[in-house]
């Protein structure tokens, strides 16, 4: 596999392509997603803070209509958009950030996950708004059908078809589950005690090839059921373990605290200084949340609601969840271990050796939790890369199986190949998705102001009103 590695590696440098700024190397494609995080947050009246109490309500399903169109309910979306984003992005990307940023790395994730939470919200409305419903019922949704009838009804048919089909594209790769069957592969076999062979990586990624072709070949409502089930609970055993590990150390908890706060402005990183540590904590925060990526909106787009800005409100709890809370409470976890600094240490290691101070039980929990974490994002991303291909190819029979034979055949290579490499692929592909989809939120952005207000004055004001007489 190292003739693939290279390829990667060759990728990666193009596209993280570099500026110095403030004495400091600033990859370009960082900092196309850092700015609409914070021109979006401002220009919707911090959504992210004022929408948080509304969007739980919807949650709740307060707001369902049970006639609209899709075939999820709010509760199933949310599940299923954080299926994908839940992950080994909190368990191995927060070790991998602490790593190679410093714990300062931890508090920028923190930061951003806030900010990401307006952008993960406009996506998401836009993409409900310009969502299609085929003669048969079904719902087709996601960033290339945003940007085809968004552009469409601008009068740029062909400019949208082009772009749409960028991103899908850049989202076959993308949605491949590179990170997920290589760490979770890797914990497998370090639980077990079982050697690292190319034979036992096949044969592992082979295993959870069938086991997700099992959710994927049935469709959304299939997914929905799984997700629902699956992402609470494995949520509660990630974290019952670092409950243990901060109630172990409560001690050393003020002191990680402000070590994390003090490593992000003084330039201890091992990135390379403050600026370093910002840009590490956007790279694992990108793959946390995937806010800007657009990948969400295709597991919402199924969700039964005719408000847009409603499921909007659902999507913005993605990142508060994943990365303000799981993935701040994970950092301040392993800080407190102080796991990070072992020698040789790397990736889900990291973590495995901080539950590994609690008892002798809690490395197989993690393990535990691992797989379900991977399997839930393997299947989530198996429905998205479905969409990507059938805008792309069509969505006749046989076409559908070439794309199930294309990602599931994946998974074996995934487990083979080593983390370095696998970052470098995901990286990439996750970052090319953004191009896009950044393109399409800055065009609709006025159009996305108006939906906002109106849904406001409408819906979020006239609840709270209480009826007169």
């Amino acid at each position: 596999m190292e003739w693939l590695a290279e390829v990667i590696a060759t990728i990666s440098s193009i596209v993280f392509a570099q500026v110095v700024l403030f004495g400091q190397p600033v990859e370009l494609i960082v900092m196309w997603l850092a700015l609409p995080m914070v021109l979006f947050t401002v220009g919707l009246g911090f959504i992210n803070l004022r929408g948080l109490p509304h969007a739980v309500a919807v949650v709740r399903g307060h707001f369902v209509d049970e006639k609209a169109d899709g075939a999820l309910s709010p509760f199933q979306a949310l599940a299923t958009a954080l299926s994908g984003t839940v992950g080994l992005g909190n368990i191995a990307g927060v070790a991998i950030a602490i790593a190679t940023g410093g714990p300062g790395a931890a508090f920028w994730m923190f930061v951003i996950g806030w900010f990401a939470m307006s952008l993960k919200f406009a996506e998401v409305t836009l993409g409900l708004k310009y969502r299609e419903i085929g003669r048969d019922g079904e719902v087709r949704g996601g960033p290339m059908y945003t940007l085809k009838n968004g552009l469409a009804a601008r009068g740029w048919p062909r400019v949208g078809l082009v772009l749409g089909g960028l991103w899908a594209f850049f989202g076959l790769f993308g949605g491949l589950p590179m990170l997920q069957v290589n760490q979770s592969y890797q914990l497998t076999t370090s639980a077990f005690g079982i050697a690292d062979t190319p034979t036992h990586a096949t044969l592992y990624g082979l295993g959870m090839a069938v086991l997700v072709g099992a959710v994927i070949f049935g469709g959304a409502r299939r997914l929905g059921r799984v997700t629902a089930a699956i992402v609470p609970a494995m949520g509660v055993v990630y974290l019952a373990g670092v409950a243990a590990i901060l109630l172990i150390g409560w001690r050393e908890v003020p002191a990680a605290l402000g070590l994390i706060v003090a490593d992000a402005f003084t330039g201890e990183a091992a990135a390379g200084g403050a600026l370093g540590a910002f840009v590490i904590g956007m790279r694992r925060a990108v793959f946390s949340t995937e806010a800007g990526i657009g990948s969400a909106v295709i597991a919402h787009s199924q969700s039964r609601t005719d408000e847009p800005v409603a499921e909007g409100m659902v999507a913005l709890l993605e990142p508060f969840i994943d990365t303000v809370v799981i993935c701040s409470l994970g950092a301040l976890a392993l800080v407190v271990a102080g796991t990070w600094t072992e020698p040789g240490a790397e990736g889900i290691a990291i973590t495995a050796a901080a539950f590994a101070q609690i008892g002798p039980v809690m490395p197989w929990l993690l393990t535990l939790a691992v797989f379900l974490f991977a399997y839930s994002t393997l299947c989530a991303w198996g429905f998205y890369g479905l969409q990507a291909w059938g805008y792309l190819f069509g969505e006749g029979p046989h076409k559908v199986w070439l794309f199930r034979l294309f990602y599931l055949g994946s998974m074996p290579v995934a487990a083979m190949l080593s983390i370095g490499a696998v970052l470098d692929f995901v990286d990439s592909a996750f970052f090319l998705m953004a191009l896009p989809n950044v393109i399409a939120l800055y065009w609709f952005a006025p159009e996305l102001k108006a939906l906002v207000d109106d849904y406001w004055r409408r819906v979020v004001k006239a609840s709270a009103t209480p009826p007169r007489g």
